[in-house]
């Protein structure tokens, strides 16, 4: 079993920054590729990024990009969402996931998932 936590989350302001952390952890965490997703209120979860397993491979929303930048830590159980010029728009629950696969995953066919970190821009 693998547990994911995320923090970092809170209040910030449009054209401000707001740096995002999972955490995982469990009795075996190996090869798993790591994605954020978000879900705004009345609105379906959303992909926001993904990164594989060896951190080389990344991908992007559209709507995220070149805003968002995704990493892992070293230890490759650690994975960061550094959001960056933030809008409203951005307003959601972010989630971290992570699925057994080395290479990055888009779609939300994640095994473990986070509980959630508010993240909420004002304009």
């Amino acid at each position: 079993q693998v547990q994911l936590v995320e923090s970092g989350g809170g209040l910030v302001q449009a054209g401000d920054s707001l740096r995002l952390s999972c955490a995982a952890s469990g009795r075996t965490f190996g090869s798993y590729a790591m994605g954020w997703f978000r879900q705004a209120p009345g609105k379906e979860r959303e992909f926001v990024a993904a990164i594989s397993w060896s951190g080389t491979s990344t991908t992007y929303a559209d709507s995220v990009k070149g805003r968002f930048t995704i990493s892992r830590g070293s230890a490759k159980n650690t994975m960061y969402l550094q959001m960056n010029s933030m809008k409203p728009e951005d307003t959601a629950v972010y989630y971290c996931a992570a699925v057994a696969s080395v290479s990055l995953v888009t779609t939300d066919e994640y095994t473990y998932w986070g509980q959630g970190t508010q993240v909420t821009v004002s304009a």
